[in-house]
C-alpha cells in the first residue's frame, strides 16, 4: 500500500488506516528526517444511508505515536451551517461519539467536520456524505378539485437528486377515510441502476399513469373526478425495511339544488355546495351570486361541510372553496326560470290538488255520516226486536 517516488524520493501510502499511524524515519547519507503521522477515521452509521427522522451517529477515532490529543470538534451541514451534536460519553480521548438531530431529506449533501487542537497543532477537515432518501414534498398536503375536473396527483423521490445508488421499492395506497380500508393502487421498484418500474395494481376506480411524466415522478392521474374518489393517497418508499411516506388528501367539491330543474314564478329552491371531507379552520364555502349584492353570499361555518341558499329567482350562482383568503376552487350553478306555462301548469296542479283534497274530505265526511245513520238505525232495530221477545203474549180462540 505505498510506493515511493525515485526521483523527489516522496513516501505515497494508499488506503491510509489507523494502524499506519506512527513515525516514519527517512536516512539519507549521514542524515535523518523524522515525520509523525497522525491517523483519523469518520465513520457514521448506517454507511451514511438514512431516512427522514433518522438519527445518525458519528465516531471519529483518532491514533499516533503520542499522546492522543483532546479535538476541538466542530460539524457543519451541507449548507454550511453549524450543527452542534451530542457528544456521547468516551472512556478515551482516541475515540468520540456524536449524535445529530433528526435529519429531513433537505440534509442530504456533503457534510464536513473539521478537527482542531493546539498540542500538538492540528487543523483538519473531513468531509463525509449523508443522503436521506424522501420526497421533495411535504409529508402531507391538501389537493382541491371538482366534479368531473381532471386531477394529477405527483410525488418527487429525490433519489436521482442526492444520486441514491441503491435499490428500493415503494407503493402508492388510496383510503376513503382515516378509519377505512386501504386500497394499493399501484407498486414500484427502483434499482440499483436508478430505473424505475411501475404495476398498476387496483381496479377499485379508473385512474391512469402517465406516460409523459417527469423521471423519478411517481404520478396518477384521474381523468374525471367523482365524489367518491376524495380521501388519502399516500406515497410509501421502503428501504432495508425501514419507510417515509407522504399523503395528499384530495377534498372535491359539488354542487346542487333542491328541487332540481327550472324554478317557476314565486317558487323557491335550495342551492348546496358540499365537500367531501371537513376544512381547516383557516378554509371556508361561499354561495356569491354573480351581479348580486353582498346580501345575497352566504358562507360557512367553521368545519361545515356545507352550505345552503335560498333561491327565489333566476341567475347566475358561483360557490368558492377559499383558503386563507384565496380562491381554490370554484363551481356555478345557473338557476333558469321556468316558462310561464309551466308556472300554470304548477298553479294549476296546486289548486286541483286543493280541490281534489277538499273532494277527498267532504267524501269522507259525507260516508262517514252515513255509517252513523246506519249504525244507529240498526241499533233502534234490535231494540225493538228484543222489546217484542220480552213481552210476546199467546191469544187463544173462543
Amino acid at each position: 500500500r505505498s510506493e515511493i517516488n525515485p526521483n523527489s524520493k516522496h513516501l505515497k501510502l494508499f488506503d491510509l488506516r489507523l494502524s499506519d499511524a506512527g513515525i516514519y524515519t527517512c536516512e539519507y547519507d549521514s542524515r535523518t528526517v523524522s515525520i509523525s503521522l497522525h491517523v483519523f477515521e469518520l465513520t457514521i452509521s448506517l454507511d451514511g444511508h438514512f431516512l427522514p427522522n433518522e438519527v445518525p451517529e458519528l465516531t471519529l477515532m483518532q491514533n499516533s505515536s503520542h499522546h492522543q490529543p483532546n479535538l476541538i470538534i466542530t460539524l457543519f451541514n451541507s449548507k454550511n451551517n453549524r450543527v452542534i451534536p451530542k457528544l456521547l460519553q468516551s472512556k478515551t480521548p482516541q475515540k468520540y461519539i456524536m449524535k445529530l438531530k433528526q435529519l429531513e431529506a433537505a440534509d442530504s449533501g456533503t457534510w464536513m467536520c473539521h478537527v482542531r487542537s493546539d498540542s500538538p497543532l492540528i487543523n483538519q477537515n473531513i468531509s463525509f456524505d449523508v443522503k436521506v432518501l424522501g420526497f421533495q414534498n411535504p409529508d402531507f398536503e391538501r389537493k382541491y378539485a371538482t366534479v368531473d375536473s381532471t386531477v394529477v396527483l405527483s410525488w418527487h423521490p429525490n433519489f436521482q437528486k442526492i444520486k441514491w445508488k441503491e435499490g428500493f421499492t415503494g407503493q402508492l395506497n388510496w383510503k376513503q377515510q382515516e378509519s377505512a380500508i386501504t386500497h394499493e393502487l399501484l407498486d414500484f421498484n427502483v434499482t440499483a441502476g436508478e430505473k424505475q418500474h411501475e404495476t398498476k395494481k387496483s381496479s377499485h376506480f379508473q385512474f391512469e399513469i402517465p406516460g409523459s411524466k417527469p423521471k423519478s415522478t411517481i404520478e396518477v392521474k384521474l381523468p374525471k373526478v367523482h365524489f367518491n374518489h376524495s380521501g388519502q393517497y399516500q406515497c410509501q418508499l421502503a428501504y432495508n425495511t425501514r419507510y417515509v411516506q407522504s399523503k395528499i388528501e384530495l377534498v372535491v367539491m359539488k354542487v346542487s339544488a333542491n328541487p332540481v330543474g327550472p324554478l317557476p314564478r314565486g317558487a323557491k329552491m335550495t342551492l348546496i355546495c358540499q365537500v367531501s371531507s371537513p376544512l381547516p379552520s383557516n378554509a371556508h364555502l361561499c354561495w356569491e351570486r354573480v351581479n348580486g349584492t353582498q346580501m345575497d353570499n352566504k358562507k360557512s361555518k367553521q368545519h361545515e361541510v356545507k352550505v345552503e341558499v335560498n333561491v327565489s329567482a333566476a341567475g347566475l350562482w358561483n360557490c368558492h372553496l377559499i383558503e386563507d383568503n384565496e380562491r381554490k376552487i370554484s363551481l356555478n350553478y345557473a338557476v333558469e326560470e321556468a316558462p310561464v306555462w309551466i308556472s300554470y301548469v304548477v298553479i294549476g296542479a296546486s289548486i286541483g290538488g286543493s280541490v281534489l283534497v277538499f273532494g277527498l274530505a267532504c267524501l269522507c265526511i259525507i260516508s262517514s255520516i252515513s255509517w252513523q245513520q246506519r249504525r244507529q238505525r240498526a241499533k233502534r232495530m234490535a231494540r225493538a226486536r228484543q222489546y217484542l221477545l220480552e213481552n210476546k203474549t199467546c191469544q187463544c180462540q173462543q
